[in-house]
């Protein structure tokens, strides 16, 4: 490899090994920071002295320029910017004494990146739009459009002034030479001023005096009312008059009205007047306002330019500012728990394994993933994890109601619709389909129970459907009721029901058969037992098979009176005695008898000491632990003489577990595992062994139900079977009674010829 290096030193030309040097040691970063001031300087005194140059009134930048200026300022703003918050993060992380700032340095020019480009293009667009339209509203076209149009309305005013003053100068010379006739108060003049004002179409007129001391006296007047005449506008209209003006406007509200002498030696002056639409002077003034608004915008249009594109060069830098201000913070974020694990892994390097990193971040965070791991290889911090149940709530008052309705039934109903999707349940529906810990709603009715989805199917409207699970299978009674857009099924679990049935049917039988058989057997036993005694030694001509014969009969009527009292057992359960009992004694018992029977067996107990108190019949429950041990040892059996091999041997394990309210037996065995009608094992009569009386199990259940409790076959991973006894220790630590313990007899070594479980 060093020689590839020295091989591309001596290719690669001079400038690149001395660029590829500067870029390694940062210091092309700190030429870049001089060389972006430098323009950016340089820059701005050129924009000065563009903004400078030919900066007359109204006169404006062209768009090209202001889109150069700009464009020629911001660049080098923002790489001075984005290069000094390089050094500054470079700072900050060598003042923590960690790292080189590379993070830092990447999401900043990440981030600036992003915000500066479009940015930059915004600001472009806004210049070139605000220039645009500056450049329309400020060019000589709209200019001249405005002034024309305030000229054309002021002409159109202007011209009906000097309408009025054409019918005041001959009116006003009509009535001199009246004047020179007739007195100042002839009636005979009122009447001339009338006809006078009618003939030329005006709405008012007067005939005033005005003396030295520029006091108004009105002579005569038409249509004349006090106050439509306002002596400062006469006083600027004699003005005007006393130039080369002929008639002079005076400004009246509602009316176009002149003034023009009569005989100005003597103060004689004659006012007209012709009403107008007070909007239409109105409108003249507001145009008038609005030109010189306009030439004033005018006059600042340049430095209104300036302005905008100053605040768009200034927003631009502020954003720009803030993406870098937010790419340091969350450098900082992320930097913070790598900080974390440098610590650490220092203390662990000086020797300190207590050393803990702290979980930050969500626990699916790769930074939190990696604190985990770290945590993990030093084996000083469990793991942690944590499942978030997301439930949603749809919580309305109908929906309330009926789940309020259906989680007070013990009967489990499921709403469907007409694609066979779950709608609706209750809780009872979960528990009897064995999805207690998760909900069936929006799953198919397929996917919950292939059972009840062949029954939705049919058109039975109710049935009773076996429905298979890891418990075991059990019959549902289940009806149906059809709506519009679906079906709802109702059912409920009948199992226990139809073996409650079949058990009470099975033990009036076993009570009868006990009652008609036992009591031949005793006579046919003796009988067969005198023969042999008597005529034993007399039989000459085949004394073996006689004994052998006499032997056969004894050994079956031995066989027939077990069964017999297996039978009077089951019909004739006695009463459990219920005492404080230490449990592991029990089992240890029960397992005892076994395991000196069957060497070739691994038996173990777990825990294999202690003292765990129950309140039971301690006869009873050992016969019920005998019972299932026995079947365990024959299912391993069975096995065997398949010829089958089982990963974990021959093994049998029996577990005692106590909380607070309830005691836990299971035993777990390697053998053939459990039958298909795993659900009727514990129904009388029902065995899969040959010489099986199929009572044994069903003892074993009824035992158990005495004791408040449960019991389950489930199968074993990996292959056998596991039996789980769940007794209530509360409710029956209520029932302990004081009554003696009786003496133990003979027999009592709680076995039962038993069908194995599978």
């Amino acid at each position: 490899m060093d020689a590839q290096v020295a091989d591309s030193d001596l290719t690669d030309p001079p400038r690149l090994r001395w660029l590829a040097k500067e870029i390694a040691s940062g210091r092309v970063y700190d030429w870049a920071t001089i060389a972006s001031g430098v323009v950016l300087a340089g820059m701005l005194i050129l924009s000065i002295n563009i903004l400078n140059r030919d900066a007359a009134p109204g006169s404006m930048l062209t768009p090209p320029q202001i889109a150069l200026l700009l464009i020629a300022n911001l660049i080098p703003a923002i790489a001075l910017m984005v290069l000094l918050s390089r050094r500054i993060a470079r700072a900050r992380v060598a003042a923590r004494a960690i790292g080189t700032g590379q993070l830092h340095t990447r999401l900043v020019a990440l981030f600036s990146v992003i915000a500066a480009v479009p940015t930059v293009i915004v600001a472009i667009f806004a210049s070139l739009l605000l220039q645009s339209g500056l450049e329309f509203w400020f060019s000589d076209r709209a200019k001249g459009m405005l002034e024309n149009t305030v000229q054309l309305a002021q002409s159109t005013y202007d011209r009906e002034v000097g309408r009025v003053a054409e019918q005041a100068l001959p009116m006003a010379a009509d009535i001199g030479r009246e004047i020179v006739a007739l007195p100042q108060d002839s009636p005979r003049l009122e009447e001339f001023i009338a006809y006078n004002t009618y003939l030329r179409s005006l709405n008012e007129a007067a005939l005033i005096t005005v003396g030295q001391n520029g006091q108004m006296t009105v002579l005569r007047g038409v249509n004349y009312y006090d106050g439509l005449i306002d002596p400062s506008q006469v006083a600027a209209a004699l003005a005007q008059l006393k130039g080369s003006a002929e008639a002079a406007e005076v400004l009246t509200p509602g009316r176009i009205a002149v003034l023009t002498p009569v005989d100005p030696s003597r103060g004689i002056y004659l006012f007209v007047a012709r009403q107008v639409d007070d909007d239409f002077r109105d409108q003249i003034k507001s145009a008038n306002d609005v030109l010189t608004d306009y030439r004033e915008l005018l006059e600042r249009s340049r430095a209104n330019q300036l302005k905008f594109n100053a605040a768009l060069l200034a927003g631009a830098l502020l954003i720009v500012a803030l993406a870098i201000f937010t790419a340091l913070k969350l450098a900082d974020r992320l930097l913070r728990p790598v900080e974390d694990l440098v610590e650490a892994a220092g203390r662990i390097e000086g020797g300190d394994f207590t050393a803990r990193v702290a979980s930050t971040g969500p626990a699916n965070d790769e930074i939190a993933m990696l604190g985990t791991a770290f945590n993990r290889m030093t084996g000083r911090l469990q793991e942690q994890t944590g499942a978030l149940l997301a439930a949603n709530e749809q919580l309305d008052t109908r929906r309330a109601f009926i789940e309020a309705v259906l989680s007070s039934v013990t009967a489990g109903v499921i709403a469907v619709d007409a694609g066979g999707r779950v709608l609706l349940t209750n809780r009872s529906a979960e528990t009897l389909l064995r999805h207690g810990d998760e909900g069936i709603e929006g799953k198919e009715l397929g996917d919950v129970s292939s059972e009840l989805a062949e029954f939705l199917v049919g058109d039975a409207r109710d049935a009773n459907v076996l429905v298979n699970s890891s418990e075991g299978q059990r019959t549902l009674a289940v009806k149906r009721m059809r709506y519009a857009d679906g079906s709802v099924l109702t059912f409920d679990d009948i199992t226990e029901q139809l073996s409650d049935q079949r058990r009470a049917a099975w033990s009036d039988i076993a009570r009868r058969i006990a009652h008609e058989i036992k009591n031949p057997l005793t006579p046919i036993q003796l009988a067969a037992e005198r023969l042999q005694r008597r005529y034993g030694t007399e039989v000459t001509s085949d004394p073996e098979t006689f004994g052998r014969l006499t032997d056969t009969i004894v050994r079956q009527v031995g066989d027939l009176r077990r069964m017999v009292d297996e039978f009077s057992n089951f019909a004739r359960m006695p009463k459990p005695v219920f005492r404080e009992e230490n449990i592991h004694d029990i089992a240890r018992a029960a397992l005892f008898l076994h395991e000196v029977a069957h060497p070739g067996i691994n038996f173990s107990l777990v825990p294999p000491t202690g003292d765990i108190r129950l309140v039971c019949d301690r006869r009873q429950l050992g016969q019920a632990l005998t019972n299932i041990v026995k079947n365990a040892v024959e299912a391993i059996e069975s096995r065997r003489n398949r010829g089958e091999q089982n990963d974990d041997g021959d093994r049998i394990e029996l577990t005692l577990c106590r909380d607070t309210e309830q005691l836990v037996i299971e035993l777990t065995d390697t053998g053939i595992g459990l039958p298909q009608e795993r659900e009727r094992l514990t129904e009388p009569y029902m065995t899969t062994r040959v010489r099986g009386t199929g009572l044994g199990l069903a003892i074993v259940k009824k035992i158990v139900e005495e004791h408040l409790g449960e019991i389950a076959f489930l199968d074993r991973p990996g292959g056998g079977t596991r039996v789980r006894i769940a007794l209530d220790a509360d409710r029956l630590a209520a029932m302990a009674t004081e009554e003696p313990r009786p003496a133990a007899r003979p027999g009592d070594d709680f076995e039962y010829d038993e069908e194995e479980p599978g």
